[in-house]
């Protein structure tokens, strides 16, 4: 896959060590949902180094000192249904205060374009740093959609997390939006005939929810 500026690969042994775990047929949904939230709350350690702060004056038993704080509201978390749900409780471990929006994307049967079906955002999302969660980031469709729909609505501080992507998702999504970016906790073979990632772990929405 082509090098991109903006797709950062997270290659560490306790990611690796979940996600062999998430990819068993014999993980069941409950173990599969913790295991989702706990390498999210990895992820977010990385995807946030970068997160706006502020400095406050703090007073420790022996004297008063300057110490930097995440800065209030300056961070929105918007999960694309339905599987991104499985990754916000990972987020808020960390930033329990994160605003969470939500946006839904399908794809038409007869164009195979992704459609916005719903979408509800945090009051004043255009200030703050926006991180989309979707765990599988496949063909890069519905990432580059959502993202794209985010724009529309004044954001512009945006980051993708996925934890399983494919090299032709990474590719169009980083590509699609150069200025977007990317965390992946493990990049993937390619995609099958039908768009499902090779090794992968099967339908994520399907495993968090139990729908199968």
């Amino acid at each position: 896959m082509k090098k991109f500026d903006n797709v950062t690969i997270l290659d560490h042994p306790l990611i690796n060590h979940k996600i062999a775990i998430l990819r068993s047929v014999d993980t069941h949904t409950k173990d599969f949902r913790e295991i989702v939230e706990e390498i999210t709350t990895l992820m977010t350690y990385e995807a946030f180094k970068d997160v706006p702060t502020r400095e406050v004056e703090v007073v420790t038993p022996l004297e008063k000192c300057a110490q930097r704080m995440v800065a209030e509201n300056c961070v929105a978390v918007v999960p694309v249904l339905r599987a991104g749900l499985g990754m916000v409780s990972g987020v808020h471990t960390l930033f329990p205060t994160a605003k969470v929006g939500h946006i839904g994307m399908y794809r038409d049967e007869q164009t195979l374009q992704p459609q916005e079906y719903y979408c509800k955002l945090p009051d004043g999302i255009e200030k703050m740093r926006t991180v989309v969660l979707d765990p599988m980031l496949a063909t890069g469709g519905s990432a580059a959609a959502a993202i794209a729909q985010l724009k529309k609505r004044g954001c512009k501080d945006i980051r993708q997390m996925s934890i399983i992507a494919a090299p032709e998702g990474v590719e169009k999504l980083a590509t699609a939006h150069p200025d977007v970016k990317i965390y992946v906790a493990v990049l993937d073979r390619c995609l099958n005939e039908n768009g499902y990632i090779l090794p992968g772990l099967g339908d994520a929405g399907d495993r968090l929810f139990g729908t199968k």
